[in-house]
């Protein structure tokens, strides 16, 4: 990622408003048995209480790493039970990234993070109904198959 995706202006960028980067090496004891470091590239997303929110292994393009780091954050929220402040990052993944691999998991969070925030069902029952037509045999249309029958 050094070569391709962290000297992609894009990326340095959301880094600078977004993160505060910290690289450690596989091998580099401590921090790596902290953090279980097995393999690079790992990206762990932590709260300001040092608490792991999301967590990547492997290489990622420009527009995956955003993405996937945008997840990361909108996790920490959600995780934190600022749903509001969650949703707006969920949404910038799926209207933003399309075609990232993060949607399906930003269109459950969502449909969750609308149900926590108003106690209505009704975005449990349409992220399950977003998912099964865009992602039928997916691990996120899956986990939301319950909400169906809602």
């Amino acid at each position: 990622m050094d070569a391709v995706t962290y000297p992609d202006e894009m990326v340095m960028a959301f880094i600078q408003e977004s993160l505060i980067p910290l690289l450690v090496p596989f091998d580099a004891l401590p921090l790596s048995k902290d953090f279980n470091i097995k393999w690079t590239p790992t990206l762990v997303t932590l709260g300001t209480d040092m608490r792991e929110h999301h967590r990547t292994v492997g290489f990622l393009d420009p527009d995956a790493f955003i993405a996937n780091q945008t997840l990361g954050i909108g996790k920490y929220h959600f995780d934190n039970d600022r749903y509001k402040e969650a949703l707006a990052f969920f949404e910038k993944i799926i209207s933003g990234y399309s075609e990232s691999d993060c949607v399906a998991e930003a269109t459950f969070l969502r449909g969750v993070s609308l149900y926590k925030s108003t106690g209505d069902p009704k975005p449990l029952k349409e992220a399950y109904e977003t998912l099964s037509s865009k992602y039928p045999d997916g691990e996120w249309t899956k986990r939301a198959y319950p909400y169906r029958l809602l």
